[in-house]
Formats: C-alpha cells, sequence, structure tokens
C-alpha cells in the first residue's frame, strides 16, 4: 500500500478494486460531479498531483485520473493504484472521490487513449489537466474527447510551437473545446482590480491619454505578463506600434503600442526574481498614475489611484500562487472563456515580437 496513491492493483481489475472500496465501509458517500485527468512526464508527478487532488477534492467533487510517464524506459509497462480521498461532511459522513494513478514507460501511443479513456466515469464531462510541454502523447486524438482542457504556457520553453499544437487540437476537436491556461488565470485579480480602478470618472477620463504601461513580473511568470499586457491593449484598442520596433534585454522588454488616435504609448515588462507572478501594473497619464501592486507571497493586490491632489488606496484578493488553488478557481468559474480565445491573437503577436 502506498500512503499516496493507494492500493496497487492489476489494470484489469481496477473496477473490481474501486468496488471494494465503497463496499468496506457503507459511511462512505462516492461523489462526483467530472472527470479530471492530469498528465505529466515528470518523475515523482504521481504523487505530487495526487497531493493536488485531495486539496481540489474539498470543494471540486470528481473522478480523479493521474497519468505519468517514463519514455526513457524503453519497455513497455503500466502500473495502477486505487484509493479515495475523502472529507468529512457535518463531522460524521465521509464524502469521498475516487481516484485511479497509472504509472506508463515505453511507447505509449494506443495504450495511453485506450486505458485511461476506459476508465472514465462516461456519464461526466471531462477536463483533462496537462502538464508542461504539448508533446506527441498529446496529439493522438486526445482533443475529440476533451471538454475543458487546462495548460500553464509559463511552463513551457517554446510558447510559440506549443501554441501552434494547441490551435491544431482545438481546430481538429469535434466539442466545443474550452482552453483554460493557469497563466490567464495567474491575472484574474489584476485584470479585475484594474476594471474596477476606471469605474473612477477622474480615471476613465484618462484612458485616451495613457502615456506608458509597466509590468513588473517574476521570471518564469512572462506569460502571464504577455497576456496580460495583450488583454489591456485589446480592450483598449491600442495596436502595435508602427514608427519603434520591440526591443529586449534580460530585464526590460518594450512593446510600443498606438492608441486609437494614434498617440505613442510605451509599455515595458520587467523581470524581477523577488517579484510575485505578477508584482505591479502601473499605468501613467497626465496627473493620474494607475498602480496595482502585490509583493511575493502576499494575499492581496494593493491598488492606488494618484493624482497631483489626491491618493485613493484600497485592497483586494491576490490569485493563488499554488496549482491546486489556481485549478480550482477555473474549475469554480467555469464559462467557455472567450475573453482569453479574443485576447489570444494578440498575445500571440507580443509573443512573435
Amino acid at each position: 500500500m502506498d500512503p499516496e496513491l493507494g492500493q496497487e492493483v492489476p489494470v484489469a481489475s481496477i473496477d473490481k478494486e474501486l468496488r471494494k472500496l465503497w463496499d468496506a465501509d457503507e459511511v462512505r458517500t462516492n461523489a462526483s460531479l467530472i472527470n479530471l485527468v492530469t498528465c505529466s512526464e515528470q518523475t515523482g508527478s504521481l504523487r505530487q498531483n495526487s497531493a493536488i487532488i485531495r486539496e481540489l477534492t474539498r470543494e471540486h467533487a470528481c473522478r480523479a485520473i493521474l497519468v505519468e510517464f517514463d519514455r526513457t524506459v524503453e519497455i513497455p509497462s503500466i502500473r495502477a493504484w486505487v484509493t479515495a480521498h475523502c472529507h468529512l461532511s457535518e463531522g460524521e459522513k465521509s464524502v469521498c472521490c475516487e481516484q485511479i494513478a497509472f504509472a506508463f514507460t515505453g511507447h505509449v501511443t494506443g495504450r495511453f487513449r485506450n486505458t485511461v479513456f476506459g476508465h472514465l466515469n462516461s456519464d461526466l464531462p471531462l477536463v483533462f489537466w496537462w502538464q508542461g510541454e504539448l508533446t506527441d502523447v498529446f496529439r493522438e486524438r486526445l482533443s475529440s474527447v476533451i471538454d475543458r482542457l487546462v495548460i500553464d504556457s509559463s511552463s513551457w520553453s517554446d510558447p510559440a510551437a506549443n501554441f501552434a499544437r494547441l490551435n491544431e487540437a482545438v481546430a481538429s476537436s469535434t466539442l466545443d473545446l474550452v482552453v483554460q491556461d493557469l497563466a490567464w488565470t495567474r491575472t484574474w485579480q489584476f485584470r479585475l482590480s484594474l476594471a474596477a480602478m476606471f469605474d473612477d470618472p477622474v480615471a476613465l477620463s484618462a484612458l485616451s491619454a495613457i502615456e506608458k504601461v509597466r509590468i513588473v513580473h517574476h521570471p518564469k511568470h512572462r506569460s502571464s505578463a504577455l497576456q496580460l499586457l495583450a488583454w489591456i491593449s485589446t480592450q483598449a484598442g491600442w495596436r502595435s506600434g508602427l514608427d519603434l520596433a520591440a526591443s529586449r534585454d534580460s530585464i526590460v522588454e518594450t512593446f510600443p503600442m498606438e492608441s486609437k488616435a494614434g498617440a505613442q504609448i510605451l509599455t515595458t515588462l520587467e523581470t524581477d526574481p523577488t517579484s510575485a507572478p505578477l508584482g505591479l501594473l502601473e499605468i501613467i497619464a497626465p496627473d493620474l498614475t494607475i498602480r496595482l501592486s502585490r509583493t511575493a507571497g502576499a494575499v492581496h493586490v494593493l491598488r492606488e489611484l494618484i493624482t497631483p491632489v489626491n491618493v485613493q488606496t484600497s485592497l483586494a484578493p491576490a490569485d493563488p500562487d499554488d496549482d491546486a488553488g489556481l485549478v480550482g478557481a477555473q474549475l469554480a468559474r467555469g464559462g467557455k472563456n472567450t475573453l482569453y480565445r479574443k485576447v489570444l491573437p494578440r498575445f500571440l503577436e507580443l509573443l512573435a515580437d
């Protein structure tokens, strides 16, 4: 018995062993609203993801299927474990969610799809969390059966190539595949806060006069910073500057923009290894500065609206830093993620600069 993954079982006996879990304790209630599949090629991901699933199932009942690939071992093999994550309800009855874990070695094409998808709860939607690069395994007709795909573009070494693969998957999907990027999720509270700041008439009147935008981010979260800039420029109707080229060094990147009226807007991204994923968003217009800031690990975002005669400050919640919190936030909000699809072309444009 593995303390994290549960009982190792033959693949052919998984359903029988799951039934035994419920037969052994009649006070347990099997709860499930979705299928949640996680896939990773990182060694040790099964146990890490099991800990994440334990947290997620406190709020989101699911049948979880965890998959880890090790293609450095040439001999094909499959190992499987079953367990249940249980949480107390009213101090007595346990509400439990099933978990099946698979470890694959060798060539996985065909075996992966047949084994994993053969153990889904067929009556429930499928949320598929792909961790890491979109390898050839991802392209094995997976999009045809996925309802919601969770990715994290911040983890990609070549975002442009991975987004090209992702676009192929979305185009080939027979379902209305919803893509949820955790890099985009990390911008949620900054986007909400900025929109709230422009409810102020002083800020709204300065919108057309913005001259500078500055974003500070952690080096690992450039995708989130670029997506935040893409959202701002798309919603404001800006376009890439025609007279100035983007520039980049190890710390500061510039992305010149033009307003609808043709005014130049200088936008910069700065990396800071001590920053939160998103540490600062600063928007400057004549006689007005809007500043959203968060220190690493803080549970709030500081909002400041600064004019020559007044400084208004307030606090807003910060987005979670951990994967369980980010995925949980996405599952809670649901939706079709149409705004992400709207912003994506501008993000890809900035990514290519």
